[in-house]
């Protein structure tokens, strides 16, 4: 592999997000498949080193520095995951070196454990979990020597390849000392230590294929037996020494484009953080304009990832919230009469029993506002600007084969109801629900506790009943339901939303509090209409942004296999 084609590359392959990790995984399954390096016509074979680890074996067993291995499967070609190079052989994983397991003296005898560094070196799978490093010494406590008596564990020899078997499956170190583990590794110990790194790249490289032979209910692990005849490719010694060099060097490389990856990212979210602070927090119209020139200039490299975009979403709802989307308009009735004009209209309609009134209206002061509207823009109680604030059925009810949809939360999607995976009520229990909580068009529906809590849309259509886990607002006739639910998902909006739950262990929205405390930027009906378009305009912008992302990282993955085969040579 060359690295300077790598490095010549580095800025369009790393836009695919997996890019160092899927470069690490190639390394390690060219390293094993022996197409990696060249292979060297004078290596002693293969399988004139099996012959010496079968006799180094025999040797140990004699010895007493091993018991004696169980019977092993035939090796058969058939077996065999992928073709090897001449000069490899495929053999056991157990012909190369003894499969070890652990074990973990009882728990309740501070006796049988020492602190870390103390004792007899003893791993657990959460010792290897945060490592960098390939070799490990001791873990987070040692065991005594009455702790070994008392264990299954046994104590492997300097160089031994440890291997996680279990919670999770494929961490992978070589013993820097002596040590013994717990019951959740399969290691190996090498019946020539000189194999143990390779053994190591072998292990990294099949870790997932490994895993994906582990079986268990209550945690996944794969037995002694089953790592033991794992098909393993054995090339000569002194090219397994090659390999191990290469993958090493490579491995470096990874880990130097992966810190300058990370570092431009960190440059980037820095630019984007502050790119749209300031367009947040623009101090006037003027610098305004200029912040939001700069930053649309400069949109293919300040939306390189999702989350960019989510942002944006939220800094145009924002904006459009703030009175600072779309320009004033002089002409436009202030929405100070707006209200008077709302209030009239619903005064009418209690008159004539269609809804029923909120009681008196606490006037909202300068210090509970928000933020500053611009001039013709007013606060008001979301009270003021709803005919109806209620929520769906408390109780479940007698579910029928057929008849009316009832609708809860998960039914709320992020622009749209959900009709999927619902149940029925009947045309009776429909219209008993409807007398309290009906669901129409321009209604805005809101998830009032859970996971989704503050997740708000506006109703389409209506022949649907809701549970109580959604709350059901019915705007004005003189308020754009659109406008109100942009404010609803707003970061400020939905944040004030979710703060009227109160310090319930579980979070919930409830009515009387934002009855009595949620208040609105009401902007004029004629601007209010403008800012729903502008922002449509925008979010279908986005839309697109969010295509083309994933369109880039697609090619970006394409580029990088390309890149990687190659720059594969037998150097």
């Amino acid at each position: 592999m060359n690295p300077a084609q790598l490095l010549s590359h580095f800025d369009r392959i790393s836009n695919a997000p997996d890019a160092i990790p899927r470069l690490r995984r190639f390394i390690l399954d060219l390293a094993v498949r022996g197409k990696l390096i060249e292979q060297g016509p004078r290596d002693e074979s293969a399988s004139e080193l099996l012959k010496r680890i079968q006799a180094e074996k025999i040797r140990m067993v004699k010895a007493g520095e091993i018991r004696t291995p169980r019977e092993l499967e035939v090796s058969d070609e058939k077996d065999a995951p992928f073709p090897l190079p001449t000069g490899w052989a495929w053999c056991r994983l157990s012909e190369i070196g003894a499969i070890i397991g652990g074990g973990t003296p009882p728990s309740g005898d501070l006796d049988n454990f020492t602190d870390g560094g103390s004792g007899v070196a003893w791993l657990t799978p959460a010792d290897l979990g945060k490592r960098a490093e390939l070799y490990v010494s001791h873990g987070a406590r040692d065991l005594t020597p009455q702790g070994l008596r008392s264990s299954s564990a046994t104590v492997m020899p300097k160089g031994s390849v440890l291997f996680t078997s279990r919670a999770p499956i494929g961490y992978t170190a070589i013993a820097a000392n002596e040590v013994s583990t717990n019951q959740g590794f399969k290691s190996v110990v090498p019946y020539i230590l000189d194999c143990n790194l390779y053994i190591a790249v072998y292990l990294r490289a099949f870790a997932k294929w490994i895993d994906g032979k582990a079986s268990g209910t209550t945690f996944r692990e794969v037995s002694g037996k089953i790592v033991g005849n794992l098909p393993f490719p054995l090339p000569p010694l002194v090219e397994q020494q090659r390999i191990v060099a290469k993958v090493e060097e490579l491995m470096a490389l990874c880990d130097r484009l992966e810190a300058a990856q990370a570092e431009r990212e960190s440059r980037r979210n820095r630019l984007v953080v502050s790119s749209l602070n300031r367009l947040n927090n623009g101090a006037d119209p003027d610098a305004f304009r200029d912040h939001a020139r700069f930053y649309f200039n400069h949109i293919p490299r300040l939306t390189t990832r999702s989350e960019h975009i989510q942002q944006l979403r939220q800094t145009i709802l924002n904006l459009a919230v703030r009175g600072q989307l779309v320009p004033q308009n002089p002409n436009d009735e202030p929405a100070a009469e707006l209200l008077a004009r709302i209030r009239a209209e619903k005064d009418q309609l209690v008159v004539r029993s269609k809804i029923r009134g909120f009681g008196s209206i606490i006037p909202i002061n300068t210090s509970q506002q928000l933020f500053m509207v611009p001039e013709n823009w007013i606060w008001a109680r979301l009270p003021d600007l709803c005919h109806v604030i209620t929520d769906g059925e408390h109780l479940t009810p007698q579910y029928s084969e057929s008849g009316v949809p009832m609708l809860s939360a998960k039914h709320i999607g992020s622009s749209t109801l959900i009709f999927d995976d619902f149940k029925l009520v009947s045309q009776k229990t429909a219209e008993k629900c409807w007398s309290r909580c009906l669901p129409e068009e321009r209604d805005v529906l809101v998830v009032s506790r859970g996971a989704g809590v503050g997740r708000t849309i506006v109703s389409k259509r209506r022949g649907y009943c809701l549970m109580g886990s959604v709350l059901l607002f019915k705007p004005a006739f003189l308020i754009d339901e659109n406008f109100l639910c942009l404010f609803l998902n707003s970061a400020l909006g939905n944040e004030k939303l979710r703060a009227t739950s109160g310090a319930s262990a579980q979070q919930a929205i409830y009515i009387a509090h934002l009855k009595r405390d949620y208040i609105v930027p009401l902007a004029p009906l004629a601007e209010q209409q403008r800012i729903v378009a502008k922002v449509e305009e925008l979010l279908t912008l986005c839309n697109r942004l969010e295509v083309q992302l994933t369109t880039t990282q697609t090619e970006s993955r394409r580029l990088l296999e390309a890149i990687l085969h190659q720059a594969i040579t037998t150097a």
